[in-house]
């Protein structure tokens, strides 16, 4: 352990870039939704108004023209491959809305599509982005040193297997490799999540990316550059984000067959009474009628508005869920694996006891002060929670004179003209019960040993009992620390199956094992290093507020405020959303059926068949949008507001 550590701001920004930052404001997609969107509400505003009918329909039709082009080219270019899909029937059935006098429905429609394009294309490119700036966390030169001692500034990139490399104090190490002289502490928590900075000495291994102490190093470099930690979670990444499986809305399981259908029926309607004298514009009218009826106009917003009435829901509770295929996510997930740093843990550590030792006459209190007032000159992540410690107590320092950072070891002064130490122990009694320990020396003398621990949010023993409640499974600890500490955080936690000093590649193939056997596997985490397992899992859940660029990207729900309480709250909210889902399913098909049924076989009149139309998308709308109120969060036993 070493104290006296002058820490730089990371790469990877804490906090997540807004989406107009990040170029995804530019895609076409968003401005083609922006404009289709826009052109509707006036149009609907116009409508309302009383407006003469030329102006509202003037704005429904270019409503049609800004979103619709889009997935009318995609769906006329899946006809050249002779399939089908749901772009082209919801342009098809938008057209022969406005063909019948219904252009708000078939406007309607095109919002719903061209929205859901640009969310897809959104998360898309910031995602890419966000890989592409992971690979500036290792610096873009290194000092390697030649036979003679000599050193020569090179490109990170061109480092080869046993090359050695100088690492000052405060810079990045630039390749993976074993320390062969010098001793430091590294801040290793993008790599492995570890809270608090790692001892090194020769023999250890480094990565690159990672962030030196207050020492110098000499790292022999054991892997190239393309193969480094760093880089593999970049491919990991990438890797999972094209292979994951896409999970589609209901209506687009079976867009296939049903837009097939439809299409066929339309024709035949339209086609065979001809050759029974049947007069053309009846035959169209039967056609067109059927084509309204039978479009899923209903199924659609049986969909939709439970699983963006339950997103508007989370959002104001402080979750963001980034689509509706991630509600329906959400809904399926049948196990929950934690992070532990920044996830079950603030993410920093706090002064847990202060233990005099054999012949010490001070009082806790001021061994507190004294200990402070030393490492008042100190930048380290454990030398700033004991200066906490001692502020919150109101003690008062003593002056100090002589300071002096000792790399790898610890802070050395003179408190009352007397010297004072405060440094790592033996390494045997390092992580004693999954605390970092300081020991005080006064004049030559181990006086004091103080017990250092990341602390356990409170909300972290309640969210794993709900969580074990609402899945019947047993949740999952999956971390970079060592198991002597993340034994400690589990058992406060209340959690039993532990998986320890995982590297990001660890934690895919644990999650990966997790899913094997059946589960969908929720991940919780914060970190760079939780990055390629939450692309992998079922849905990935980040802690936005301490969470790095690229694991809020990833992710598919970002916690905004870091309220641990709210995941079991946002599991349960989508268990429900997926009920009034079926439900509205059931209800919009028996409205199709008795419908279609009534058209085929007898003789249903145009208005009633577009007010059977319309009432079936009104029930269910306003049924979803019963999420909305804030007694439908409530019953997911959040124990936000109890913790």
């Amino acid at each position: 352990m070493t104290t006296g550590l002058a820490t730089s701001a990371p790469v990877v920004s804490a906090h997540p870039t807004t989406w107009w930052r990040s170029g995804a404001g530019a895609l076409p997609e968003v401005r083609w939704a922006i404009a289709a969107t826009t052109l509707f509400a006036v149009g609907g505003l116009l409508q309302v108004a009383g407006a003469p009918s030329w102006t509202w329909w003037s704005l429904y039709l270019a409503c049609y023209a800004a979103g619709g082009w889009e997935p009318g080219l995609a769906g006329l270019r899946a006809l050249r491959e002779r399939t089908l899909d749901v772009d082209l029937l919801m342009v098809a059935a938008a057209i022969g809305a406005a063909a019948l006098g219904q252009v708000f429905d078939g406007a309607l429609l095109i919002v719903i599509f061209a929205t859901s394009g640009a969310l897809e294309a959104v998360a898309t490119k910031r995602t890419e982005d966000s890989v592409r700036s992971l690979l500036n966390l290792a610096p873009e030169q290194a000092s390697r040193l030649d036979g003679t001692g000599q050193e020569e500034i090179v490109r990170a990139a061109d480092l080869t297997v046993g090359d050695v490399i100088l690492v000052r104090p405060g810079e990045r190490i630039g390749g993976d490799g074993h320390v062969i002289a010098g001793a430091s502490d590294v801040d290793q928590a993008t790599i492995t999540g570890e809270s608090l900075p790692v001892d090194k000495q020769p023999g250890d291994e480094v990565f690159a990316g990672t962030l030196n102490g207050t020492g110098a190093l000499h790292v022999q470099v054991t892997r190239p550059a393309e193969e480094s930690v760093i880089a593999r979670i970049v491919a990991m990444v990438e890797q999972a984000g094209a292979t994951k499986a896409k999970t589609q809305l209901f209506i687009e399981k079976v867009e296939q067959r049903y837009s097939v259908a439809m299409v066929a029926a339309t024709v035949a309607l339209f086609a065979l009474p001809l050759f029974w004298g049947t007069p053309v514009q009846d035959s169209l009218i039967r056609a067109m009628t059927f084509m309204i009826v039978a479009s899923p106009c209903a199924v659609v917003l049986a969909t939709m508005p439970p699983l963006l009435a339950a997103i508007a829901t989370a959002g104001r509770h402080g979750v963001l869920v980034k689509s509706a295929i991630v509600m329906e996510q959400l809904a399926d997930v049948t196990r929950v694996a934690f992070d532990k740093t920044g996830t079950l843990t603030e993410g920093r550590p706090h002064l847990a006891e202060i233990q005099p030792l054999p012949g010490n006459t001070l009082e806790r209190r001021d061994l507190l002060a004294m200990a402070a007032a030393v490492e008042q000159g100190s930048e380290h992540p454990l030398g700033r929670a004991i200066v906490t410690a001692a502020r919150e107590q109101g003690l008062a320092f003593p002056p100090v004179t002589d300071f002096v950072a000792l790399p790898g070891q610890g802070v050395r002064a003179r408190v009352d003209g007397r010297p004072v130490e405060l440094g790592k122990p033996g390494r045997p009694e390092s992580g004693d019960s999954g605390h970092s320990v300081v020991v005080m020396t006064i004049d030559g003398r181990p006086v004091a040993r103080f017990a250092l621990a990341d602390r356990v949010r409170p909300a972290a023993a309640p969210t794993v009992a709900r969580v074990r409640a609402l899945t019947g499974t047993e949740p999952v600890l999956l971390t970079g620390d060592n198991s002597q500490a993340a034994a400690h955080l589990a058992a406060q936690a209340g959690i039993t199956d532990v998986r320890a000093s995982l590297l990001p590649e660890d934690k895919v193939e644990a999650v990966r094992d997790l899913e094997r056997q059946g589960d969908r596997v929720a991940l919780v985490g914060d970190g760079v290093n939780d990055a390629p397992a939450l692309a992998t899992a079922h849905t990935g859940i980040a802690m936005g507020r301490t969470g790095s660029d690229l694991a809020l990207d990833t992710a598919d729900v970002v916690v905004t405020h870091d309220d641990l309480g709210t995941v079991p709250a946002v599991l349960a909210l989508a268990r429900r959303a997926r009920r009034i889902v079926m439900a509205n399913l059931c209800i919009a098909a028996t409205f199709i059926v008795v419908l279609v049924a009534w058209d085929l076989f007898g003789d249903l009149p145009l208005p009633l068949g577009v007010a059977g139309h319309e009432g079936s998308t009104i029930i269910v709308g306003l049924n979803g949008l019963r999420l909305l109120r804030d007694a439908a969060w409530r019953r997911t036993g959040s124990i936000s507001s109890v913790v």
